[in-house]
């Protein structure tokens, strides 16, 4: 088990659940802006937002918005360890930085100092573009070695200073090697692991590599808080978070729509009676997320193809066999199986 962590209110690694992070695209200086952002990010289900904070008008404007969030705050940190200071100073709950580019080792160190006097965790970020020298040196070009090398060797210099209060994240765009990268800092480390694959592109493929990338870590049992990188509105990168979460059994995104993929024994608009019933039973994620609902478009085999659903429709030509627990309930029109399956649902 990974050592744990804790941000803010919030525990990473040790057995807690996986948290669901993202990342402000506002300037932080504009701390109207990006606490309007961190709002619709909190109200999708965001638990722990960064913000970059480059200068001092980056690190005013986190204060102002640390003093409304919600939710804990991370300072994102490049190249100028004063701002790492500054950002402590400020409220930060975690920092985030690669100790690699912050500069000599007296600068860390004062990093490293500050955080153990605010109890405030570091999180060590390396990613393909970020890799030593000698690094890129010794392996010929930016590997899954290398990028767990490089990890490994940045937190032993933050434990140089005797600090362990660490989360390790290894990022790269390709998926393969942002897997394999993964696995070996997993076994060679304690430190719980943020997990995502970055630069992952926009909505439609961006999923893609997510889903590929960061959904064969969580089935291997690696991560520990993780982020999804999209080209697009922050808010989807949190949304598409809960969905993966859920397909991998993780965690629950409210009631669980089942359909099948249609075939030529199809004789109804499938497509459009699960999506309908997805669409309605979106109001009932905070009391239902064991609840699973199956849409299947054969009458002969759905009802047992779907055993296992709570409720559901088994659809023939123009009806459809609504059942619940696999035992048939009653046939309904066509038209009326998505009224007819709401109220079986809500037993009304």
């Amino acid at each position: 088990m990974k050592k744990q962590v804790k941000v803010g209110d919030i525990y990473i690694g040790g057995g807690a659940s996986i948290s669901i992070q993202s990342m402000c695209n506002t300037r932080t200086s504009d701390a109207k802006a990006s606490l309007a952002q961190v709002r619709r990010l909190e109200e999708a289900g965001c638990e722990i937002i960064r913000l970059t904070v480059p200068d001092q008008d980056a690190v005013e404007g986190f204060r102002e918005v640390k003093r409304h969030a919600r939710v804990p705050l991370v300072a994102d940190i490049h190249f100028d360890y004063r701002m790492a200071i500054a950002a402590m100073d400020a409220g930060a709950d975690k920092i985030r930085i690669n100790p690699g580019n912050i500069g000599s080792e007296e600068k860390v160190k004062a990093v490293v100092d500050k955080a153990k006097a605010c109890h405030v965790p570091i999180r060590v970020g390396v990613n393909g573009g970020s890799l030593e020298k000698d690094i890129l040196a010794k392996y010929g070009k930016v590997t899954a070695e290398g990028l767990a090398e490089s990890a490994l060797r940045n937190v032993a210099l933050l434990e140089k200073y005797d600090f362990e209060d660490i989360v390790i994240s290894l990022k790269s765009s390709d998926v393969q090697m942002n897997y394999d990268a993964y696995r070996i800092v997993h076994e060679k480390s304690d430190y719980p692991l943020h997990i995502g694959v970055t630069e992952a592109g926009t909505p439609s493929r961006g999923r893609i590599k997510s889903a590929a990338g960061v959904g064969a870590l969580l089935l291997a049992g690696i991560g520990d808080t993780m982020r999804i990188s999209l080209t697009a509105d922050p808010v989807e990168e949190v949304y598409f978070a809960r969905e993966l979460l859920a397909a991998v059994g993780l965690r629950r995104n409210g009631p669980n729509v089942v359909s099948c993929p249609t075939c030529g024994r199809t004789e109804v608009d499938l497509e459009k009676i699960a999506t309908e019933v997805e669409r309605r039973l979106a109001d009932m994620k905070e009391t239902d997320d064991d609840l699973t609902v199956a849409v299947m478009g054969c009458a002969v085999n759905g009802p047992g193809e779907a055993r296992e659903a709570d409720f559901g429709v088994a659809c023939g030509k123009g009806e459809g066999l609504l059942f619940q627990k696999g035992e048939i309930v009653k046939k309904v029109k066509e038209e009326d199986i998505v009224d007819e399956l709401m109220r079986l649902i809500r037993g009304n």
